[in-house]
């Protein structure tokens, strides 16, 4: 049987209408909360008016997405053509999941703009969901805050899966617009700016219509919304319940126990076992600790230290255990304050054949040569004080002491690291190039970028840098400032260029850095894919 009330079959009983109107080319979509009488579940219900051919695109539409299965959609349970005709069963319709929870419009109009985190979350769970159904060719429609519901436990839902019509570009730009509405809040209250350089450029690049600076997918916007750390060194993760005091404890609680074993005579004595502590394994080695436990802990402690000792039973020979125990001992007592002498002695060694060496030759100076002049005696350095590099002259070059790759947004795979020196040996035959990446000039749609941080030793004041590379066509900014464990936007765009193979970028004003950044943001073509590289690169001081 079907429903008299709107054409729809007896199963689905509509409660309340959820949604204005929707007018598209073909028709009416009006959206209700409906109940499921078989399943006994609350349903979103979208009825199209009229039903028939006028609704197919939008039924097949559906059928594609009934093929998905993520969080952050609503999943087609049901949808039906119709008849288009006026008579019970006429209307077409597509039944989605009912998702229980706040609408973001909601949540903007009474609480504002999103933190940066939760903005960030809200999208990229978003985006995730509309890559899924882009994979499968369904541009997904509707994305407007009207529509995305923000879940228990952190999740975030779309309602009224598909829309009526819809491109994928469109839904590039829609989920930009999100960004930025989240970052801001509703339009008309007097929006904050986006604090986040980073975030703020993905937003122009999502609603960007030039294909050459906007996004070409949402896998690219996934991959740029997640929160990566700050590069620089990070403190090893330990286990859970393991840490400095408890290592030591056990370690004394071992040493007790060995002290009580060698006063026993009697090694028939079961082992005794420590409350709370999980029985010796036959085998299993000790837990290596991950860091230096804390200062003072005790010289008991670390005579007792031994790394490769395993529990053994105790039939498979006391006696020996305790031999090979005692001998470690004596070993590490003896060994220590050798090796301790030993460090003295090549400290001394270092000191007197570099140090003094080096001050006696400043004092005497060579037999025979000719003594400077009054002046540059008094500007000389004190013995044993290193002299201070005098700055470059105006256009001059500057030297660069080193070089690293800087890769925040990579996945940790090196960027052909050991070939850095290359890129200012002085040789233009020798380059560093980036990895290559298949599929698109954007690092394969999976980062913003790759660059080289040069170091110029100390702060000086430069004004334009020299680039040559073997494969032109390149993009790249030239940034100043920041340090090696700060993130991209620590560094100041001074110039950007697409690079001809031999290029000065010059500064609008000069800097003061002591870090150079040649971030390369676009590829040329290769013979396996895309790559980009750096033969020359040469500092400039200013004038």
């Amino acid at each position: 049987m079907t429903s008299t009330t709107t054409g729809l079959p007896d199963r689905y009983r509509p409660l309340d209408q959820v949604a204005p109107d929707e007018e598209t080319p073909t028709g009416v979509i009006r959206t209700w909360r409906a109940r499921d009488r078989v399943l006994n579940r609350d349903v979103a219900l979208r009825v199209h008016t009229p039903g028939g051919p006028a609704a197919r695109e939008w039924i097949n539409r559906a059928l594609t997405a009934g093929g998905l299965a993520t969080p952050a959609l609503a999943m087609v349970y049901d949808a039906a053509e119709g008849t288009g005709r006026t008579e019970p069963g006429g209307a077409a319709y597509v039944v989605n999941e009912w998702i229980e929870g706040i609408r973001l419009s909601d949540r903007l109009a009474t609480e504002g703009p999103l933190s940066e985190r939760e903005a960030r979350a809200v999208v990229r769970r978003l985006a995730e969901g509309v890559a899924e159904a882009h994979r499968v060719g369904l541009a997904v429609g509707g994305l407007t805050p009207e529509h995305v519901v923000l879940r228990p436990g952190g999740l975030v839902g779309l309602l009224s899966v598909p829309a009526a019509s819809g491109t994928e570009k469109g839904d590039i730009s829609a989920l930009g617009a999100l960004l930025e509405l989240c970052l801001t809040g509703l339009p008309g209250a007097q929006p904050a700016e986006i604090s986040s350089p980073d975030l703020a450029a993905l937003v122009r690049r999502a609603r960007s219509t030039d294909p050459a600076t906007g996004l070409s997918s949402v896998t690219t916007m996934v991959s740029l919304l997640v929160e990566r750390p700050r590069t620089g060194p990070q403190e090893t993760a330990r286990p859970d319940g393991l840490t400095d005091s408890g290592w030591v404890r056990r370690l004394r609680d071992r040493r007790d126990l060995a002290d009580a074993d060698e006063a026993d005579d009697d090694s028939d004595q079961p082992v005794r076992l420590v409350r709370n502590h999980l029985p010796p394994v036959p085998g299993a080695s000790l837990p290596r600790p991950l860091s230096a436990g804390p200062a003072g802990y005790g010289a008991d402690a670390e005579r007792d230290l031994v790394l490769d000792e395993t529990f053994v039973a105790e039939d498979d020979g006391v006696a020996e255990r305790e031999t090979a125990s005692s001998a470690r001992r004596r070993l590490a007592v003896i060994g220590l304050p050798v090796l301790a002498l030993a460090l003295v002695v090549a400290i001394g060694w270092w000191f007197g054949t570099n140090v003094l060496s080096v001050a006696g030759s400043v004092e005497g100076g060579p037999s025979g040569s000719t003594p400077e002049s009054s002046t540059t005696a008094a500007a000389a350095p004190a013995p044993g004080e290193e002299p201070a590099p005098a700055p470059p002259a105006a256009g001059a070059p500057v030297p660069l002491t080193g070089a690293a790759v800087f890769d925040p947004f990579g996945d940790g795979e090196p960027e052909n690291d050991a070939e850095v020196p290359l890129s200012f040996d002085g040789d233009p035959g020798t380059a560093w190039s980036t990895l290559n990446y298949r599929g698109s000039a954007d690092f394969g749609n999976l980062k913003p970028g790759v660059g080289v941080l040069y170091d110029l030793g100390s702060e000086q004041t430069v004004s334009s840098v020299a680039l040559q590379t073997t494969r032109p066509g390149s993009t790249v900014e030239v940034r100043t400032g920041g340090s090696p464990e700060a993130g991209l936007e620590a560094f100041d765009v001074a110039a950007s260029a697409e690079l001809t193979g031999e290029d000065v970028l010059e500064f609008a004003e000069p800097a003061t850095t002591r870090y150079v950044l040649v971030w390369v943001t676009s590829l040329v073509p290769v013979d396996e894919g895309f790559s980009a590289d750096l033969a020359e690169v040469g500092v400039t001081a200013a004038g």
